[in-house]
């Protein structure tokens, strides 16, 4: 019983040399209180009333009525936000989701957002809608309703939401603080040309000429098809990790046929839909904003225009990842991200130069 006296009466000496000395500590620097509140920030909800874990379905207004498009904000930082164009056409935001393992961390917010007819947004079924300046304004009011302007908005487009993306900057770019067009280039007839002049002749002679006789009979459907395109093609330039990864295989198989033939075509070689003239080349330079153009050296889309674009406009910087395909956030992922993380930064810390290496 005197042991334990004892021991009670040392525990209550060292309690109260801890208080006094916790007392007696100099306060936490500035620093590492900032640095302890700031996932705590980062995750902080920002919606009122029953909060859906960052989902805001937005109404869109179109000549054919209002639809509801799909959105989800993912952490928050007022000053970096990126809003996320998916390809496709017709994919859904689903295969963004390795932006999770990357972005918080560093403390960049990002926003899912299904395209009208993709993923969880309405699916009006309605060809006449399917057009890009009609998508344009969707992304306009999209902005709006986010309260997204030009001292946060980072645009990324990928494939398909590169033309998007572009298109968009060309009208309001104003709205903008960064622009970034991932796998994209700006030119869909020089795009054609590359996959028919390079991309094409990479493949063994019988297995493209039994492609070029199914797309001339027009039997896409026919699963010959895709058996020939997936090893031959898609694994070599679309993504070069086999099987793909899962959010990739998820989005794809949700792809919206009729949207995706509408406006590209049904053959995987260059487009032959609505954007078959789409070519923006010569307007590059009325861009102003801090613009990032990324590729990949394997990508469907030439590595070498993907450089140029961004010599033409005013602001410019590119990486091309050197393991990369059109997926290269995927199979040439740290190259992708550190290189993505960087021009948000230095665009935000205004360090950004034109050229500059990322």
């Amino acid at each position: 019983m005197k042991f334990l006296s004892t021991l009670r009466r040392a525990a209550g000496a060292l309690g109260a040399a801890a208080l006094l000395a916790a007392c007696n500590a100099p306060a936490a620097t500035t620093e590492t209180s900032a640095a302890a509140g700031a996932p705590s920030a980062y995750f902080a909800s920002t919606e009122t009333g029953v909060k859906t874990g960052g989902v805001q379905v937005i109404p869109i207004k179109t000549p054919k009525g209002t639809f509801n498009v799909w959105t989800k904000r993912f952490g928050n930082n007022p000053k970096i936000k990126v809003l996320l164009l998916n390809g496709g056409p017709g994919a859904t935001h689903e295969y963004f989701e390795c932006m999770e393992s990357f972005l918080p961390k560093e403390g960049v917010e990002f926003i899912y957002y299904d395209q009208l007819g993709c993923g969880n947004s309405d699916n009006p079924r309605d060809t006449s809608m399917w057009s890009l300046p009609r998508y344009v304004e969707e992304v306009e009011q999209v902005r709006q309703a986010l309260k997204l302007d030009s001292s946060n908005l980072y645009l990324l487009g990928h494939s398909w939401g590169g033309i998007l993306a572009a298109e968009y900057a060309f009208k309001y770019q104003k709205n903008l603080k960064g622009l970034i067009i991932s796998n994209m280039m700006m030119s869909c007839p020089a795009y054609g040309k590359y996959a028919d002049e390079v991309l094409a002749k990479q493949m063994k002679p019988e297995v493209l000429a039994e492609i070029r006789k199914i797309e001339a009979a027009k039997d896409f459907s026919n699963p010959r098809y895709m058996g020939l395109l997936e090893p031959n093609f898609y694994a070599q330039h679309l993504c070069r990790i086999v099987p793909n990864p899962e959010p990739v295989t998820r989005a794809m198989s949700k792809i919206n046929q009729s949207l995706y033939v509408t406006m590209q075509g049904p053959s995987e070689f260059g487009i032959s839909g609505k954007l078959t003239h789409w070519d923006r080349v010569p307007d590059l330079p009325k861009l102003a904003v801090p613009f990032l153009s990324i590729g990949g050296q394997y990508d469907t889309m030439d590595p070498e225009h993907m450089r140029m674009i961004a010599t033409k406009v005013q602001k410019g910087a590119a990486l091309i990842c050197p393991q990369g395909s059109h997926m290269s956030m995927y199979d040439d992922q740290e190259t992708y991200m550190k290189g993505l993380l960087t021009f948000l930064k230095s665009v935000d810390n205004k360090s950004f130069k034109a050229g500059m290496a990322l």
